[in-house]
């Protein structure tokens, strides 16, 4: 019986069936396929079951099958249009990170959220927009700020987002030190910051429309995904874990 998968794609948002597991179709979609794009990939694995009338998910299973030679299809596209929203998130399984050169490290999805201190945050919103955004709200509470209880007058039906790291500017964005962060726009995340307050201003977007691709060394605690009122929490493994028990996709990950 000829093996299907499910992964939704997150750079760039997709629904795509494939013959390939996960590690192989992440080093397939990052590193390029003749006319295809090279770069980073982040992508789910979805339940080969799971089924929704917006997608012909039968039909493009249908049409993937082994090519002439023997070898496995590699993709065909389901949908490249509103994709989470029409998600179920209970049918989402590991979350993969795939290096610019094909490394492929596989996340699981976490019972729980991390617990922290107030401080500032900063959160690249992979889909279904890529804005760079600052904010006084802990992961879920952004969450619901512009998902299931809005402040403004917009909100996102589902909305997958990453933290990333600000080091010393989560505690003090006018005179902490900068370290290592790798970004150009310091400065400019500096005066963003300092903006914020947590009763009068949560959020202040950086820029609006952000590069998907990031450092994963950037990454802080992981990623956080929210369809309607469920949201579930996919932490990044530390990084002396890591470069102990996953040294080649560390070091892929940094070149």
């Amino acid at each position: 019986m000829t093996a299907h998968h499910l992964y939704f794609s997150l750079i760039p948002e997709a629904l795509i069936a494939s013959m390939l597991p996960p590690e192989q179709f992440g080093q397939y979609y990052a590193t390029g396929h003749k006319y295809k794009s090279k770069g980073q990939a982040v992508f789910f694995e979805v339940d080969s079951s799971f089924r929704n009338e917006y997608f012909d998910i039968d039909g493009a299973f249908a049409k993937c099958v082994p090519q002439p030679d023997g070898m496995p299809k590699h993709s065909v596209y389901i949908s490249m249009y509103r994709v989470l929203e029409h998600l179920d998130i209970n049918a989402l399984g590991n979350l993969y990170l795939t290096t610019g050169m094909g490394a492929t490290l596989g996340l699981q999805r976490s019972d729980k959220l991390p617990s922290m201190e107030w401080q500032l945050h900063m959160y690249q919103c992979i889909s279904p927009i890529n804005s760079l955004v600052v904010s006084a709200l802990n992961p879920f509470a952004y969450y619901e700020d512009i998902a299931t209880k809005p402040s403004k007058f917009f909100k996102f039906p589902g909305v997958c987002f990453v933290e990333l790291e600000l080091g010393r500017l989560a505690h003090d964005p006018e005179n902490g030190q900068e370290g290592d962060l790798p970004y150009t726009f310091i400065q400019h995340l500096r005066e963003a910051l300092m903006t914020l307050h947590p009763e009068t201003k949560h959020n202040k977007l950086v820029h609006r429309v952000h590069s998907l691709e990031f450092p994963y060394r950037m990454i802080k605690n992981g990623f956080y995904i929210g369809i309607g009122d469920k949201f579930v929490y996919y932490p990044m493994l530390s990084q002396a874990v890591l470069k102990k028990d996953y040294n080649n996709w560390w070091r892929s990950a940094n070149l």
